[in-house]
């Protein structure tokens, strides 16, 4: 997710590559290079593949280093950023891909070139940040008005394709799922998304949900008041809201119930009509507390539902409710579910390499599992 006038990238394919002089005749498949994976895909445009050849000038090998990392570790950053192909001689670089994003790793190495100095190097979080300036101004020509968000404090533009999927089908459809890993931008996105709603008059209050409890917590152990105990659950939607509409707007529309922040299990016996309701953290709902929220859905009403099937807190014993709703409702007209990976989290870098990380454990454990039986 991206707050304020901030873009991001579009895909890549890799090309067949012309004769060079000075390289080989045919550039070997990269290891580096993930097909299978591409950062975006524009599914509007055909794909349009090129190769482009271009040298950084002036010619400075300490930079250079720099530039491509230790072990070319840079170049396989951008690559798998960008899904492009590089290879280079010296200062010498060609770069193969999709239209486009041939044209950003250009960009982005020049730049990175640029800014390279004899006293200092670049590091892979530095690659990272050049990597997400670059891909978001490549965005904006994709960026259409109806992907552009307008809250009273912010701006809010989506950072990648799939943001950009969510936003669109939270507009078009009643009941949307967004499953996948924290920093996605599922909450926020869909907070703002309802923020816009009721700015433009489309519904006449917003409702934020949440199971209240996780990670082993009940209510009945914690202290304080009901309202004191759930807060800690609802701070997250407390802190959007503030962020798009401001302290003293957001306290004035609690008063008023226009908008309501409430655990779950109050939801029961309501029919909630010209509402957008968004239900957090929906993994750790039961499989009867998901049938029970989504027959709340009335009239004119539109329903996110966000979560991350890999951090359920239910008890062993208990299917978590968004497990089960992906197999019922997969394919049922009016509804619609967007799958976020570690390649949207917009976050500090590294904490894409930590669900990465998790994701080849999980992986590597179930694996392990079938093998033994």
């Amino acid at each position: 997710m991206l707050v304020s006038p901030r873009p991001c990238p579009i895909p890549c394919v890799a090309a067949e590559l012309e004769q060079y002089p000075g390289f080989p005749s045919k550039l070997e498949p990269s290891s580096r290079f993930k097909t299978e994976s591409p950062r975006v895909t524009r599914s509007n445009k055909p794909v349009s593949q090129r190769v482009i050849e271009f040298s950084l000038t002036p010619a400075d090998n300490v930079r250079l280093v720099s530039v491509c990392g230790l072990h070319d570790e840079h170049l396989r950053q951008i690559e798998d950023y960008l899904g492009v192909e590089i290879a280079n001689r010296g200062n010498v670089f060609r770069v193969s891909g999709q239209d486009d994003l041939a044209a950003s790793a250009e960009r982005v190495l020049t730049e990175l070139y640029e800014s390279a100095t004899n006293d200092s190097s670049l590091t892979p979080s530095g690659v990272h940040m050049k990597l997400q300036q670059t891909a978001k101004q490549t965005l904006t020509d994709e960026e259409g008005p109806e992907t552009t968000l307008q809250t009273p404090k912010r701006v809010i533009k989506p950072c990648s394709a799939r943001q950009r999927h969510y936003i669109r089908n939270i507009l078009t459809h009643d009941v949307n799922f967004a499953i996948g890993p924290a920093g996605t931008g599922k909450t926020y996105l869909g907070v703002a998304c309802a923020v816009d709603a009721l700015e433009n008059d489309q519904v006449e209050r917003i409702i934020l949900v949440r199971p209240a409890v996780e990670a082993g917590e009940r209510l009945g152990f914690l202290p304080g008041n009901l309202g004191q105990k759930v807060d800690p659950y609802l701070r997250p939607l407390y802190d959007a809201l503030n962020e798009m509409l401001g302290f003293e707007r957001v306290a004035r529309l609690l008063d008023k119930n226009i908008i309501e922040l409430a655990p779950l299990a109050y939801m029961r016996g309501r029919s909630l009509n010209e509402s957008f309701i968004i239900l957090d953290e929906a993994q750790n709902t039961t499989a009867e507390q998901m049938k029970m929220f989504l027959t709340r859905i009335g009239f004119g009403t539109t329903a996110v539902v966000t979560g991350d099937i890999t951090q359920i807190d239910l008890p062993r014993t208990q299917q978590s409710g968004l497990r089960q709703v992906m197999e019922i409702l997969k394919g049922v007209k009016g509804i619609t579910f967007t799958h976020f990976t570690a390649e949207d989290v917009v976050r500090n870098p590294l904490v894409q390499r930590i669900v990465e990380a998790y994701d080849i454990h999980d992986r590597a454990r179930v694996d392990d599992a079938s093998g033994q039986a």
